[in-house]
């Protein structure tokens, strides 16, 4: 269903346009965009660079922040979560529409096995708890690129729930120690992605795209057990490893198919929590990092200056590096939460509770795709450490960055050089000549077999290291 871009005049407001398929897993690299910030010459979040909030003078009183996230990632499939639209990134406005994406009456919704899938291997793999029972809800609130006027989500029962994310951050004086952290998953449920509103200032009007509505979504909700910037931007990487991993989204953030909106407050340590503000729709680990540590000292100031903290929903402005307000949120909004009448209960079963009669088609064995999990990234790094004897602030490079182990794993198979020559190289040369063209591992002119090549040279003696080196 192709349609024409719809014209409203509504500047500044959101205004509310899918099908499904059969379970088909998409292949790796079938959508192709800009490549991330992350991907070109950003080694891991924790070598950022990141504004943290100002630690208080002598005799002043200590403050605390909290930090708690909800993450939206797009889930890999075909078609979108109820209807048999296709999903393409950047396809023409308004050409990925079915009618019941654009909420035309009569139109009824058919759960994708895929997105249900997803969301559970995602689940086993973060910790949580599969609910066999889960239930859809309709939020209910008036934007224009929501044409029904509500939301399908999970409200009341979601698909998985009480896991953990384990993370990883480096501490002490060289930042070379590993320090592991754990934050707790609150649950993970499915929904509905809105369409996209696109603001033309001059004609005082908003376009609107309905390709991205009704995309799945999985809505991952953390509990408010992060402190700063830094640590939120660890974390939301290690999500996304492990959905790239599991296949489950590709969380490309420059593609929006990963987008955190952050809850921060302050108080006294011992004191109760202070009145917590969200900031929106951030799309980076940069920005959420400094929009986090922004807002951690702007509450500070605010409350040292005898202010007071509003309840509201503000916005990082990257240009100028602050958070802004965008709308008031003292009085909680009325969602009018209801079942969704067209969708009966979510039922899942287990080795035990399988019926023996079941059609593996029509039903989704919980066990049987906790046997599908792959090799998560944690483990690899533990594998990388054990297998080649590398430390493991060396397997956390590998991991994080983009292509770089492919790279080092396809350069050990074909080298006769020891693993820790290999890992010094990858790890040191060939990944400073990177950022000093600014090229992801993906750009590279020097392939693992050219590597591979050279370190064998060095090896035998025929050439010296620093005339390698002048060859990378």
């Amino acid at each position: 269903m192709a349609a024409s871009v719809l014209r409203l005049s509504y500047p500044g407001r959101r205004w509310a346009l899918t099908w499904i398929d059969g379970g088909s897993r998409p292949r790796s690299g079938t959508q192709t965009g800009p490549t991330s910030n992350w991907a070109r010459g950003q080694s891991s979040v924790t070598q950022l660079s990141l504004h943290k909030a100002q630690k208080p003078r002598k005799g002043e009183h200590k403050w605390a922040a909290v930090v708690g996230l909800e993450i939206h990632a797009q889930i890999s499939s075909n078609s979108k979560l109820f209807s048999g639209a296709q999903v393409c990134f950047a396809a023409p406005p308004n050409s990925l529409v079915s009618f019941f994406d654009a909420s035309l009456p009569g139109t009824l919704p058919v759960l994708n096995r895929r997105c249900v899938e997803a969301a559970v291997m995602t689940g086993l793999a973060l910790n949580c708890r599969i609910n066999k029972r889960s239930l859809f809800d309709r939020k209910h609130y008036f934007y224009a690129d929501l044409p029904a006027g509500y939301q399908i989500t999970q409200q009341r029962l979601p698909i998985a729930a009480k896991g953990h994310l384990t993370y990883n951050t480096y501490t002490g004086k060289k930042r070379s120690q590993v320090t592991t952290k754990t934050v707790r998953i609150k649950q993970i449920q499915l929904e509905q992605d809105s369409g996209k509103s696109l603001h033309d200032d001059l004609r005082s009007q908003t376009l609107i795209d309905l390709n991205r509505a009704g995309v799945g979504l999985l809505e991952v909700v953390l509990e408010p057990d992060l402190c700063c910037g830094e640590e939120a931007a660890i974390a939301v990487r290690e999500l996304q490893l492990i959905l790239q991993a599991l296949g489950t989204s590709q969380a490309n953030m420059a593609e929006g198919q990963l987008r955190v909106d952050a809850n921060i407050s302050v108080h006294h340590p011992g004191e109760p929590l202070g009145v917590r503000t969200e900031v929106k729709n951030l799309n980076s680990f940069r920005f959420l990092a400094k929009a986090i540590d922004y807002e951690i000292q702007r509450q500070i100031t605010e409350l040292e200056n005898g202010g007071e903290i509003l309840n509201e929903t503000r916005s990082f402005d990257y240009k100028l590096g602050c958070t802004m307000p965008m709308r008031d949120k003292e009085g909680k909004q009325d969602y009018r939460f209801m079942p969704e009448p067209n969708l009966p209960p979510l039922v899942l079963y287990d080795a035990t509770s399988l019926p023996s009669d079941a059609d593996s088609q029509q039903v989704i064995n919980i066990d049987q795709l906790r046997d599908m999990l792959p090799e998560l990234p944690s483990a690899t790094r533990e594998r990388l450490v054990q297998q080649y004897g590398m430390l493991p602030e060396h397997s956390f490079t590998l991991v994080n960055e983009v292509g770089l182990l492919e790279f080092f794993q396809s350069v050990i198979k074909e080298t006769r050089a020891e693993p820790k020559k290999v890992t010094n190289w990858v790890l040191n040369t060939f990944l400073y000549y990177l950022k000093q063209q600014n090229l992801a591992v993906s750009e590279s002119p020097v392939t693992p077999a050219a590597l591979a090549e050279l370190l064998d040279l060095l090896d035998s003696q025929a050439i010296s290291s620093s005339a390698a080196k002048q060859h990378v």
